[in-house]
């Protein structure tokens, strides 16, 4: 198994560097259930918030194209269940999905509550402001 790194996956799904998108797909595309690819979940977290803040993918996209890894058989994705969970909620809200992962990591632990400064994540995901 090979771990992958945020940039491969970066450069996979938006192809916006012609020389190291054609390098990723090729990586991508020779992963097999029997020899997978591992994404951990602090890649997983880069890739949300670079997609979403750099590439500004709409909801829909960014949505799609996390459905497309985690439902692969050739990617064994770290805490898959916990990702997506996290995405069904981004799917039903307007929080972050960085804010999502964190909730539903966090409920996973048996926290009763995430704390935070963030006033919308406390808003949308029942997250509580420390005061």
């Amino acid at each position: 198994m090979i771990a992958i790194d945020t940039n491969i996956l970066v450069r996979y799904i938006t192809q916006d560097d012609p020389d190291q998108s054609q390098r990723a797909a090729r990586f991508m595309e020779s992963l097999t259930s029997e020899k997978p690819g591992f994404i951990g979940l602090v890649s997983i977290a880069e890739l949300g918030w670079v997609l979403n803040r750099t590439y500004r993918l709409s909801r829909a996209e960014f949505i799609r194209a996390m459905q497309i890894l985690v439902s692969s058989e050739d990617l064994l994705i770290e805490s898959e269940s916990l990702v997506k969970e996290a995405l069904v909620l981004f799917a039903a809200s307007n929080a972050d999905f960085g804010d999502c992962l964190i909730s539903r990591s966090a409920l996973s632990y048996g926290c009763l509550h995430v704390a935070t400064f963030d006033r919308k994540a406390a808003r949308t995901l029942g997250m509580r402001l420390l005061t």
